[in-house]
């Protein structure tokens, strides 16, 4: 599929798990050692694997994920045990992260190039504490300032979750940008359907899909509203320069 014009495009806004690292797995292996606990605790019964939960809510963050599988069983939990429950999971999950994340030399190079040519921002579900400590275990600290991620958990006055459009437009009314002139980069559909939501043209990107899905979440990208999908950074990065990106070593 050809690329829509970008024209007017000055923002770049980058979703973070999945797209700026390959946290997305790890990620599910801490978490779903919760979401097991928390459906333990609550009577809640269903597939709670990581593979399985990951396959399922990527792009949701926990707080939607637990009051979906609560909800869905008629079970009640009360905002101050949910917040607990939020609590734990985003320190687990933000240790394991900090962890097992290395830096990507194609991504940083990548990133850096972009940073040449456009103003970034981060527009992710995920809470800013984990964010940070992603970007600083990825090499991205200095490319990705705390001034500019915003976090549909952390940075609204109502946390909530992609694909609700609120974090988007949080972002865009902060940057002083109009949709018109922001491009979104996203790796899940649930992503897609954020930014598209929210009037912003979004590219869709694989590079960290596990190869045997990534034919089905291309498709899916597309569904929700992606303009193109491809399936690496040096590749995007080349669309929206128009030169090649090499390597960091």
């Amino acid at each position: 599929m050809s690329i829509p014009d970008l024209v007017g495009v000055t923002t770049l806004l980058l979703d973070a798990d999945g797209t700026l690292f390959p946290s997305e797995e790890p990620a599910f292996v801490a978490s779903a050692a919760v979401t097991q606990d928390f459906a333990r605790r609550f009577g809640l019964t269903g597939d709670f694997s990581p593979g399985h939960l990951r396959r399922a809510t990527t792009g949701r963050n926990f707080r939607t994920t637990a009051q979906d599988l609560a909800g869905r069983q008629g079970v009640r939990v009360t905002a101050a045990e949910l917040e607990e429950w939020v609590e734990r999971e985003k320190t687990e999950v933000t240790a394991h992260l900090r962890r097992v994340l290395r830096p990507r030399p194609d991504v940083v190079a990548a990133v850096a190039a972009l940073d040449r040519r456009y103003r970034l921002a981060v527009v992710s579900s995920s809470a800013l504490t984990r964010l940070a400590a992603c970007f600083t275990a990825s090499g991205l600290d200095g490319l990705l300032p705390r001034d500019r991620r915003f976090s549909a958990e952390d940075s609204l006055p109502v946390p909530t979750s992609k694909p609700d459009p609120a974090v988007y437009r949080f972002a865009l009314t902060r940057l002083g940008v109009a949709p018109a002139q922001a491009l979104a980069l996203e790796d899940s559909a649930t992503g897609v359907a954020s930014a598209v939501a929210a009037g912003v043209t979004t590219a869709g990107l694989v590079q960290f899909v596990p190869a045997d899905e990534r034919p089905g979440r291309t498709e899916e990208l597309y569904g929700a509203g992606a303009g193109w999908v491809r399936s690496g950074w040096g590749e995007l990065a080349a669309d929206l320069t128009g030169d090649a990106v090499p390597v960091a070593s």
